[in-house]
């Protein structure tokens, strides 16, 4: 089992900048690809980034891309969201997750990953 923990939301005003990290406890925290999803009030949860085990490949969202970088230490266990130039848009609870041990590759799906931590607040204030 992986255990996972968000950090590092909060409250930015518009075209601010946020860090979160993603942690990750467990014996097999190995060999998989990772990624950020969030979920904005009344909307769905949507795909924001994707990074693969190695941290050679990764995904950004389409509307995000150019202001959020996705990366990971795995000696660290833990994988950031560097997100730059928010908008008020981008107010969510933001979502870690991984995949089953062994799917390495990164993939935009949420039905792709197996566990989620319990998501940190980002507000973005006009």
């Amino acid at each position: 089992q992986v255990h996972v923990v968000e950090s590092g939301g909060g409250l930015v005003q518009a075209g601010g900048s946020l860090r979160l990290s993603c942690a990750a406890s467990g014996r097999t925290f190995s060999s998989r690809g990772t990624a950020w999803f969030r979920q904005a009030p009344g909307k769905e949860r949507e795909f924001v980034a994707t990074i693969s085990w190695s941290g050679i490949s990764w995904d950004i969202a389409e509307s995000m891309k150019g202001r959020f970088t996705i990366t990971r230490d795995n000696a660290k266990n833990t994988v950031y969201l560097q997100m730059n130039s928010l908008e008020p848009e981008d107010t969510a609870v933001y979502y870690c997750a991984f995949r089953p041990s062994g799917s390495t590759a990164t993939s935009t799906s949420a039905r792709d990953y197996a566990a989620w931590g319990q998501g940190t607040a980002v507000t973005v204030s006009s």
